[in-house]
């Protein structure tokens, strides 16, 4: 063939050469553009340098914690490995959140304060009859009841208000020797005979009207020592009853015990004396604030709880034994702590975290250790340093962006004395 018809075909098939050549390039370049680092809607990651920064390993956002040398599919999903980049400075390990983006999604920042701890409990209680102010009625010698007052467990009594009049035979023969005795001149014998009287439980204004009157007297009418509540009684109209014997058991509710259940781990930060304030269920009622008389030794075995006993003044009466209601107990301890709102704390079940916010919109999640909770607020005893910004609205928002971007918290750190 002529080089003129030759010439035409080379023009063209170079010309399809070249063609393929920059397609093919152009798809080569296309495949080997590094892979960006994806960004959430809410919240940005800190921006990537124009130059290719350094990839400090691979990860799943599905599992962020696991970390891998290269890149590749994710074991756990069926999705590509997203790289890691280093940052520099103050970025490191960090989000960056635009202003706007604060503002707009509500973001609320605290400051870490050191305060005194006084150590609140919001427990249950329950109201109970003080058994130290409790009077026991007995009989020292045997006798009927000739008359019993219509009286029930459950009933007031007030001081001096008749129970029961008793025929006692015994106080017979005793009184007739006192009798005999006075014209004996023996002060000595008298006074062994008066206590001979008392001892079978004679009451001195009775054997003084004896001797006054020189006629004996067999019976007495038994009445109510103490102002209070009686909480048994065994007398009836009729009745025989032997030598101490018990008839009644009245209780004062001048004032009442408090029993409060205390959580065993909470139990070591409350002492006698410390204040309580008793709210009753009824909400007519007004607070009641007393102190802890004791804690009581022994820890419920149920419950793991121990009682604490709080004696509260009832001068009127209002509060009755039984009742349940809500108690405030308030230590007395003076050291102080770093507190922060209770809401700032994420808690992940095996640990708890706070978002902590540094300078220029940048938040980082502090691993913390808890103490008290105190009201609204929550005692750091590791973590986080005085003065220090926490996120206290919003912070489950950056926890989340900051799990997918495979953001380690910082662990736990020793706080500054």
């Amino acid at each position: 063939m002529s080089s003129s018809f030759l010439q035409p075909r080379m023009l063209g098939v170079l010309v399809l050469g070249i063609g393929l050549g920059v397609v093919i390039s152009v798809g080569v370049s296309k495949h080997l553009t590094p892979t960006t680092k994806p960004k959430s809607m809410a919240v940005t990651g800190q921006k990537i340098p124009n130059a290719t920064p350094k990839v400090l390993y691979w990860y799943d956002p599905m599992e962020p914690a696991q970390h891998f040398d290269k890149p590749g599919k994710s074991p756990f999903m069926d999705m590509e490995l997203v790289p890691k980049y280093a940052e520099s400075g103050a970025a490191m390990n960090t989000l960056q959140v635009d202003p706007a983006q604060v503002q707009n999604l509500g973001m609320r920042k605290v400051k870490v304060m050191r305060m005194p701890l006084h150590p609140q409990h919001d427990l249950p209680g329950t109201l109970r009859f003080n058994e130290r102010n409790q009077a026991i009625i007995q009989l020292r010698a045997g006798g009927f009841v000739e008359k019993a007052w219509p009286l029930a467990p459950g009933d007031h009594v007030t001081p001096g208000q008749s129970i029961a009049t008793f025929y006692v035979p015994e106080w017979l023969n005793t009184q007739n020797e006192l009798l005999a005795s006075k014209t004996l001149n023996s002060p000595r014998l008298l006074e062994t005979l008066r206590t001979r009287l008392r001892l079978l439980g004679m009451p001195d204004a009775l054997i003084a009207k004896v001797e006054e009157t020189r006629k004996p007297e067999t019976r007495v009418t038994i009445t109510a020592p103490i102002n209070g509540v009686i909480e048994s009684l065994e007398i009836k109209t009729g009745m025989s009853l032997a030598s101490g014997q018990t008839l009644a058991r009245i209780t004062s509710i001048d004032s009442l015990w408090l029993d409060v259940a205390i959580p065993e781990a909470e139990a070591s930060s409350l002492h006698a004396g410390d204040v309580a304030i008793f709210y009753a269920a009824n909400t007519n009622s007004s607070p009641v604030t007393g102190q802890i008389d004791s804690l009581l030794p022994a820890v419920n075995a149920t419950t793991r709880t121990v009682t604490a006993r709080v004696v509260l003044p009832n001068p009127k009466g209002i509060l009755k034994p039984g009742t349940s209601g809500r108690v405030v107990l308030s230590g007395n301890q003076t050291a102080t702590g770093l507190l922060v709102p209770t809401e700032a704390v994420i808690r992940t079940g095996k640990r708890a975290l706070v978002m902590v916010a540094d300078t220029e919109n940048h938040f980082r999640p502090v691993v913390v250790t808890l103490g008290q909770e105190i009201g609204d607020q929550t005692a750091i005893t590791k973590g986080l340093e005085e003065g220090q910004e926490v996120v206290a609205s919003g912070q489950f928002l950056l926890d989340s962006e900051a799990s997918l971007m495979g953001l380690e918290p910082e662990p736990v750190m020793e706080m500054q004395p």
